[in-house]
């Protein structure tokens, strides 16, 4: 790439905004132009909006400390300073969903991060390494949105990061039930320990919304383009319960899993290992070399030793074996701000941009 796309961050003072920063800072083929946050930050250098709140555990990058921080509300003045922008804003749903519209009819891709436009039938909400191919919806969003480059693009949410790997993976012996219990990182929810000290020994088994996204994203990201929509994958049924934990990074899931066609404990350790996608053929610069790897210690993964694995953007699976209900069950672990949300959305961004649908203005 030759230059530079010009990158704006939406809701950039939050966390996973922060994670956006330091990841776009040195990108060979994004360039940061836009810092944008709500009007109490507007006006203010990038390090007076953020001031004592910097969540990362390296330093401000100094690029951008002197930057100016923009109203995300100044749509069109934004749209005409950048090729597209990620969001990662903390506004209620209903207000996400009508600036990230505002944005894409201003005809600026939107890469979100939110969960606002998850369930909107033509935006394709996407792990690069699973399903590109519903980003062909696009053609039909845009019919929707009367543009030509405005788009919505999704991720999913970041704890089935740490299992749904292995549903893809294992496609082909036709997954009919899955019950998974996710144990999530004090992050996901934009905190650190210093914010919330009473997550220090402690365990609260409540997230708000996390186990009805946990048993549903995994169909549409596992479904197929039909009638204009993306329709979820069918035959599929999963239980969920989500639990959070003190820890600081890294979501880990248990899970048991019974199939339609019988697997062999060996069979499904060699679909692990041997999957990868798009994105490591395409060689895009967030993608990790292997997507997944799997341990036969029976005390792996573990947070404190794998959740960097390949730069956050791994998945590590341990603990295979068969179940007395189910037919198996397995320990899935990935990094929820890298792989399940900053992380994802940058490769999002590579591989939109590798398949044209990103381009300069």
């Amino acid at each position: 790439m030759s230059e530079k796309l010009r990158v704006g961050i939406l809701g950039a003072t939050g966390m996973v905004g922060q994670r956006f920063v330091t990841l776009l800072v040195s990108h060979p083929w994004y360039e940061i132009k836009v810092l944008a946050a709500s009007a109490r930050s507007a006006g203010k250098t990038y390090e007076q909006a953020v001031g004592g709140n910097w969540k990362m555990d390296t330093p401000m990058p100094d690029d951008v400390k002197n930057m100016v921080v923009r109203n995300i509300q100044e749509v069109e003045d934004i749209a005409d300073m950048v090729d597209f922008v990620f969001s990662a804003v903390n506004m209620p749903k209903d207000e996400i969903r009508a600036i990230e519209e505002a944005y894409a009819k201003a005809e600026v891709p939107v890469v979100s991060n939110n969960s606002a436009h998850r369930w909107t039938p033509d935006v394709p909400m996407v792990i690069p390494e699973i399903n590109p191919q519903h980003y062909a919806i696009i053609k039909e969003q845009r019919k929707r949105l009367g543009t030509t480059r405005g788009f919505i693009a999704v991720k999913p949410n970041c704890s089935i990061q740490s299992y749904i790997p292995c549903l893809a993976a294992w496609k082909e012996f036709e997954p009919v039930k899955v019950s998974v219990c996710t144990y999530q990182a004090i992050s996901g929810a934009g905190k650190t320990f210093k914010d919330w000290p009473e997550m220090n020994g402690n365990v609260i088994p409540y997230i708000g919304g996390e186990e009805e996204k946990s048993e549903m994203e995994p169909l549409k990201v596992l479904g197929a383009i039909k009638d204009g929509k993306i329709a979820n994958a069918e035959g599929l049924a999963i239980s969920a319960q989500c639990i959070r934990v003190p820890v600081l990074n890294g979501h880990t899931a248990a899970v048991s899993i019974s199939f339609a066609k019988k697997p062999t404990k060996e069979e499904l350790i060699d679909r692990l290992v041997k999957f990868s996608g798009k994105p490591q053929e395409l060689g895009l610069p967030h993608a990790p070399h292997q997507f997944v790897q799997y341990f036969e210690e029976n005390d792996r993964p573990q947070v404190a030793l794998d959740v960097d694995f390949e730069g956050g953007m791994g998945v590590s699976i341990g603990r295979l074996r068969e179940d007395n209900i189910f037919d198996f069950k397995f320990v899935g672990l990935s990094h929820n701000t890298l792989r399940g949300a900053a992380g994802g959305a940058v490769e999002s961004a590579e591989m939109l941009t590798a398949l044209g649908y990103i381009e300069a203005r």
